[in-house]
């Protein structure tokens, strides 16, 4: 059973939301925010899943509320649903800790399917959105580095486990990951999780920004 609390300004959204997920034996919807502030509060009453977090909200917005549950270090993940597919608050929610995107007129199996892989620590984002995404993202991004020299936790890392980094910062599946160094999907899983436990990332989304940060992936590679 995985929980969710369902965060939107608009009750109707809110009510749709709900029906799909409580016709579910895997989802239960534990409980309703209708904006950042009330958001961050259930969250750390409700303790759920996943919060299914909209961006544009009166008061606290989406963004705002998602650096804080996700600064709090519990074991709520955010999945933020947006009316584009890239707008201008994506890059910063992947910032504040967004653990994926979705986009409001998903179909239902796309829905469930999102927040069963954040749930599980994984990314919703699909590998097309991921590198439109992130290509956004990094038109805020500086450039150059400014001569800050190379991030410590890159060097904890192995040549193979650096490979896989550049690979994920350039928005490859664990297929793609796995057909390109000759091994098998399980095989790349672990150095996933063995990366994100190196860099400090809670999830790929953000050893991907890890990667476009330090320098690692930029917009069009491939």
């Amino acid at each position: 059973m995985t929980t969710v609390l369902v965060v939107d300004d608009q009750q109707l959204q809110r009510y749709g939301f709900r029906m799909l997920l409580d016709s579910l034996p895997e989802t239960e919807v534990v409980g309703e925010a209708a904006n950042g502030a009330e958001a961050v509060r259930k969250t750390a009453e409700l303790r759920p899943d996943v919060v299914l977090m909209d961006v544009r909200m009166p008061g606290m917005d989406g963004i705002e509320a998602t650096r804080r549950i996700a600064e709090s270090g519990g074991r709520s993940r955010v999945l933020v649903l947006t009316t584009f597919d890239v707008d201008e608050y994506v890059h910063a929610a992947l910032r504040a800790g967004a653990s994926g995107f979705l986009l409001k007129d998903a179909r239902p199996e796309e829905l469930l399917a999102g927040i069963r892989a954040v749930a599980g620590g994984d990314a919703v984002i699909a590998p097309a959105l991921t590198r439109r995404i992130l290509d956004e993202y990094a038109r805020h991004v500086p450039a150059a580095r400014g001569g800050r020299g190379e991030d410590p936790r890159l060097g904890s890392l192995t040549e193979r486990e650096r490979e896989i980094l550049v690979a994920m910062g350039k928005g490859w599946t664990n297929g793609e990951i796995a057909a390109r160094f000759v091994v098998s999907e399980s095989t790349v899983k672990t150095h996933v999780g063995r990366v994100l436990a190196k860099i400090g990332a809670r999830d790929r989304v953000q050893a991907v920004i890890f990667a476009y940060d330090q320098g690692l992936a930029r917009p069009g590679a491939c």
